[in-house]
């Protein structure tokens, strides 16, 4: 099986880190094939903007669903989304591993989810 694990903390000290470095081990050690996505060691632009669509008309108004289901089917995706997707397209199965702040995800797997689900 492969495994895509989107992993969102700033500290690889943490438990969250932790639990990410078993969760590979342990799936390679069965012999599953393993991704790890680190938003914050990729430097992952959280925020969906104008930026993301470069095929957007400078006058068209910004409609992010819209935007990204355009810029997927015309492929004009930005190169780090595509990549993400390529991960995703690739995987059997998603981990997100990430701490629970303020009840939620971190603003930037939030983004993550907002750029790549396409």
């Amino acid at each position: 099986m492969n495994v895509l694990i989107v992993f969102a903390h700033p500290e690889q000290k943490s438990l969250s880190a932790s639990l990410r470095d078993v969760a590979v081990r342990e799936l390679e050690a069965v012999g599953h094939t393993v991704q790890v996505s680190d938003l914050y060691a990729m430097r992952w632009k959280s925020e969906i903007d104008r930026a993301d669509f470069p095929s957007l008309a400078p006058d068209e108004r910004l409609l992010p669903v819209a935007a990204s289901k355009h810029a997927f089917d015309s492929d004009t995706l930005t190169a780090d989304v595509k990549a993400e997707i390529e991960k995703l397209l690739w995987a059997d199965t998603l981990i997100l591993q990430f701490p629970l702040w303020w009840f939620t995800m971190p603003a930037i797997l939030k983004g993550w989810v907002d750029r790549v689900f396409a």
